[in-house]
């Protein structure tokens, strides 16, 4: 067994987000690149940007946990010095990795904003930093991934107080008869094939519900982009609420966007605007649950991620599914993307 090598930063790797309207196209641009998405698709997702003046939430709550994680380490006398990249705006994350190297960092750990296994949310992550590292060449620091954390303890409390919160926002008198609504971001079929990405989803949510108590739930998904004619995860929330409805009568619903780290513009959007209209439209009271965000137990999970790598610390995990791997197999999480299809050129006369 090799050892851990000696670590000395702290990289948190996340998505990105535009502060700002002139930063929406090219955004979403670095977003779609090479991806089959139409454009209708493109600039019906730009308009929800518009609606937040062109601002993503993501990058300040990025900000607020890199703080929370700041001040915890600190707490806990772990000199460990936190930078931050992304894949799609900037900080990005070869800009990053370029100033982790001027400052002399050789082998940092990094943590996703991603808590479940999938292409997206983890391998193309990787894949990211591989061509950032080759890009700088010699002198480019090291990146550890930290382990995907869909089944610590830690996690699951801080999604409990969260869905507790919500719960609380239900008239008091019709609690008993709620229905959990879980949701996460869809992704293809054919990625979804190459991961555990469902299977981790459902067992969070089972873990979480523990904690709650025995009323039903579902999981579903959101914020789908793909083209028609590709199957991806199934049912879409809104689709979901109208049929719950229908068959079940339901009036009180709890959305807790599982899925997710932080509140950022898909939660906003599609649960906030999209899926409350629909339960207004409905007669069903609907109550969205926070993302675990900087709630402290989830701060203090990250903490006890790093010590489980800088000084070998028990691997903490509950439910019917044993900690995830420190390092990812070869074939963990693979995925080939369709790509869009080229533009015909134009004849020749």
């Amino acid at each position: 067994m090799t050892s851990e090598p000696t670590f000395d930063a702290l990289f948190l790797v996340s998505f990105g987000g535009p502060e700002g309207q002139d930063e929406v196209m090219p955004f979403l641009e670095n977003v779609l690149r090479g991806k089959n998405v139409p454009r209708e698709r493109m600039l019906e997702v730009a308009e929800h940007y518009r609606h937040f003046d062109g601002v993503s939430p993501i990058n300040a709550q990025n900000r607020e946990l890199i703080a929370a994680i700041e001040q915890e380490l600190k707490d806990h006398d772990i000199d460990l010095p936190v930078y931050w990249g992304n894949r799609n705006w900037h900080p990005m994350i070869p800009e990053t990795l370029e100033k982790m190297k001027a400052d002399g960092v050789k082998n940092s750990l990094a943590f996703f904003t991603s808590i479940f296994s999938c292409y997206s949310g983890c391998r193309q992550y990787r894949e990211n930093i591989a061509e950032a590292q080759t890009e700088i060449g010699e002198g480019a620091p090291s990146v550890n991934k930290i382990r995907m954390a869909f089944n610590h303890p830690l996690y699951i409390e801080a999604s409990v107080d969260r869905v507790r919160d919500a719960m609380n926002q239900i008239t008091e008198s019709r609690r008993d008869s709620i229905r959990f609504v879980f949701t996460a971001h869809s992704i293809p079929m054919s990625m979804a094939e190459g991961c555990k990405y469902s299977t981790q989803l459902t067992e969070a949510c089972r873990l979480i519900m523990e904690g709650i108590g025995d009323q039903p739930w579902d999981l579903v998904y959101q914020s789908r982009s793909g083209p028609p004619m590709q199957p991806w995860l199934d049912p879409d929330v809104c689709d979901h609420l109208r049929t719950i409805k229908e068959t079940d009568d339901v009036s009180e619903v709890v959305i807790m966007p599982v899925g997710f780290v932080s509140d950022h513009m898909e939660v906003l959007f599609d649960l906030d605007t999209e899926a409350k209209e629909v339960c207004d439209e409905l007669g069903i009271e609907m109550a969205r649950a926070k993302s675990v965000g900087i709630h402290p137990s989830f701060i203090k999970m990250i903490r006890e991620l790093i010590l489980e790598r800088t000084t070998g610390t028990e691997k903490r995990a509950i439910g019917t599914m044993p900690a995830n791997w420190d390092v990812c197999p070869k074939d963990c999480c693979t995925y080939d993307p369709p790509k869009r299809p080229a533009r015909p050129r134009p004849s020749q006369s």
